[in-house]
């Protein structure tokens, strides 16, 4: 059985936790405390070089890192991939825009805000990450007034990768009420069948 190494916190981690769900696949879940160092113990880093989770171990002991490419990787052939050659290039441009343009400046302040101290030096970060990630707000808003997801007209793991940051977003002290296609969508993710929340642990 596959095992997951995740942190229950972490959206990234989130995003192939609730794949998971939905493509109603069995796993192994190991929790992994990046708070107390535990990515950057030798055990670890023999699995994963960059020390980070998520990192998804599969039956023959390979190693995939990174989140997106491990939704990639789960997804393909199943329906939460679109066949046409176009709406998956524009899958993969979504994904691409939430590592990009939308992680470091919506996940990041989550975690500044929610991790570290209130006298953490990275607190200076915050107002030029919440600006830019406003404006990857905005990009999203705009995309979604005339679209209902965000590549082939339905739900896709474009909208997974995006939606694990999004919906947390407030807990980094961004204002979502500015964004209304962006909270009409948040709606429509979490009414897709076997959702999970974000702090759903898994057996």
């Amino acid at each position: 059985m596959p095992t997951l190494y995740d942190y229950l916190d972490s959206g990234n981690g989130y995003k192939i936790r609730l794949l998971m769900s939905q493509l109603g696949r069995h796993y192994r879940w190991q929790e992994i405390d990046i708070m107390q160092g535990g990515s950057r113990t030798p055990q670890f880093l023999a699995k994963n070089l960059n020390g980070r989770i998520p990192t998804f171990e599969l039956d023959d002991g390979v190693c995939l890192a990174e989140s997106n490419a491990i939704l990639w990787y789960l997804a393909e052939g199943s329906r939460f991939i679109p066949e046409d050659r176009l709406a998956r290039a524009q899958t993969l441009q979504w994904m691409f825009f939430e590592q990009y343009s939308h992680e470091p400046y919506v996940a990041t302040p989550r975690f500044i805000v929610k991790h570290l101290p209130e006298d953490s030096p990275r607190r200076a970060e915050l107002p030029d990450r919440l600006a830019r990630g406003r404006a990857a707000l905005d990009v999203m808003n705009t995309h979604l007034k005339s679209n209902p997801f965000f590549a082939g007209g339905r739900y896709t793991i474009a909208d997974i990768a995006l939606y694990a940051y999004t919906h947390v977003a407030e807990e980094g002290i961004h204002d979502l009420t500015a964004y209304p296609q962006v909270n009409a969508w948040l709606e429509r993710v979490a009414s897709q069948p076997q959702y999970i929340p974000i702090t759903y642990r898994p057996a």
